[in-house]
């Protein structure tokens, strides 16, 4: 199988190139990205490259030469930085990903695997899961979700235009390796709190949003998940995540609190806020209303359909990351503060 895998060298990126050069039925693997990796080795060596910017007008007709003669196309391609430049992550992140899909179907590829999130869908209950058919109408005040929301409408159009084309669409919770702790800690923490003091985090007392749910699984886990779709040719929209969902709870069990504060949510927010409009830390409050809103997702559709299960919880692949937000290691991706560390 010829398999091109766009956002290469991201988070997830890296951990699928592991896994697809793990997979004797993967004999070629071609890798997309705008800058390319910025060092040799595992997982990039024996990968066909291409540096391409598809936010770029004329991407799409060499986007169609690269993907030509692919059996499967990995779609990862997202940015959140700069965070406050809006029209360059719709530039990307919309436009972008308009191109990719259009030049895939054009070039005749039969099957594109499309990278959506959790954070696509609209708000929800907190106390029930929901399952693929939950709206995707995202999460306004978030740039985050409003636009993985209007991807997927873009998608729907193009899977309309050309029913030949088998699409899946994979939207997972929160995504964490231990070689993007760096980046992860870079975006969502910045300068606030020195990466010795977050890393091996443990607090007697846990001041946590209150109602907060979320879910999340390591990049390995979503790697699988992708190849799975990829390996059976399986269509559909699927949500990924493993067990269990994190909550005031479960994250006191992995912080080893004694005691757990509930905190509003208004306060915090107006706290985040105020201290991203005062430029102290790098993390808009729409990030709290999508996690705030979003739903818990039932993941129960992909495990029946491929056979795929987690093998490592939510809470440790919380854990794993936040032991290395101060590792040294990184992705070996030049462009990462660019880049969605958590996809």
């Amino acid at each position: 199988m010829r398999i091109v895998v766009l956002g290469a060298t991201g988070n997830v990126g890296t951990a699928l190139l592991h896994r697809l050069h793990a997979a004797p039925e993967a004999t070629e693997i071609v890798g997309v990205s705008r800058r390319g990796p910025d060092r040799a080795g595992a997982p990039y060596d024996d990968v066909e490259w291409h540096r391409l910017d598809i936010s770029a007008p004329l991407a799409e007709e060499r986007l169609r030469e690269i993907v030509a003669g692919a059996d499967a196309v990995v779609d990862l391609v997202w940015v959140i930085r700069p965070n406050r430049d809006r029209e360059h992550l719709r530039r990307v992140n919309v436009e972008g990903n308009e191109r990719v899909f259009r030049a895939v179907a054009e070039a005749g590829v039969p099957h594109l695997v499309y990278a959506s999130s959790v954070g696509a869908y609209g708000p929800a209950r907190k106390d029930v899961r929901s399952d693929e058919s939950h709206p995707t109408t995202g999460v306004a005040t978030s740039h985050y979700a409003a636009q993985k929301a209007e991807v997927e409408s873009v998608l729907d159009r193009v899977q309309a235009e050309h029913p030949e084309l088998l699409v899946t669409r994979l939207r997972p919770g929160l995504i964490f390796q231990a070689g993007a702790g760096p980046e992860i800690k870079d975006y969502f923490l910045g300068d606030l709190v020195p990466a010795r003091l977050a890393a091996r985090l443990r607090t007697p007392v846990l001041p946590f949003p209150a109602g907060l749910r979320f879910q999340a699984l390591t990049a390995q886990d979503v790697a699988e998940a992708y190849w799975q779709v990829v390996r059976q040719r399986v269509g559909g929209a699927f949500n990924v995540a493993a067990e269990p969902v994190l909550d005031a709870q479960t994250m006191g069990q992995l912080l080893g609190a004694r005691r757990i504060l509930e905190v509003p949510m208004a306060p915090v927010r107006a706290l985040a806020a105020a201290t991203y409009r005062l430029r102290v830390q790098p993390t808009d409050p729409g990030w709290l209303d999508m996690a705030s809103a979003v739903p818990v997702m039932d993941t129960s559709a992909l495990r029946e359909a491929t056979g795929w299960s987690e093998t490592v919880s939510a809470q440790d692949a919380v854990r794993e990351v936040l032991d290395h937000l101060d590792g040294p290691e990184g992705l070996g991706n030049a462009g990462h503060r660019s880049t969605s560390p958590a996809e």
